[in-house]
């Protein structure tokens, strides 16, 4: 993994606040997700290691169909419609930044070699959308499972 830049200190006391604000888990695009999922009548584990042996946490884990939802926040991620490059401490921040994509990279594809189906979420998408999304892929696991039993 690559190494960041050692941190800056914070612009103003207003930055460092907004830093400490900002959650790893539990984020506002993410309980939207849950919720509109829940309201489906899909059940997951939230905040969750797909797979024990797998040093990765998925937001959301469809264990018997093996399906890891991650929600991406556009800046943090690097949404393509979204993303922004700081310019304060832009060297520390493209590093950072670059570091979440190739991490984001590594765990689809420790996922999809171990046999998960991997989706990704953008924070802007519409909840309606995406929630949708997520249940067509959990529906058509679970027909593809039945399939399978009873050939």
């Amino acid at each position: 993994m690559r190494r960041l830049p050692p941190a800056p200190a914070p612009s103003s006391v207003a930055v460092h606040k907004v830093m400490q604000g900002n959650r790893g888990s539990d984020t506002r695009p993410e309980v939207a997700l849950r919720s509109a999922l829940h309201r489906m009548g899909l059940r997951f584990r939230k905040n969750a290691r797909p797979q024990a042996d797998l040093r990765c946490r998925a937001d959301l884990v469809f264990r018997a169909q093996r399906i890891a939802v991650f929600v991406d926040g556009c800046y943090w991620h690097r949404c393509p419609t979204h993303g922004v490059m700081p310019s304060q401490n832009s060297r520390y921040w493209r590093a950072k930044l670059d570091r979440n994509v190739e991490r984001g990279r590594r765990k689809d594809a420790d996922l999809t070699d171990a046999g998960w189906t991997v989706v990704r979420v953008w924070e802007h998408e519409p909840v309606e959308v995406a929630a949708n999304r997520v249940a067509a892929i959990v529906a058509s696991a679970r027909s593809e499972k039945r399939s399978t039993r009873s050939a």
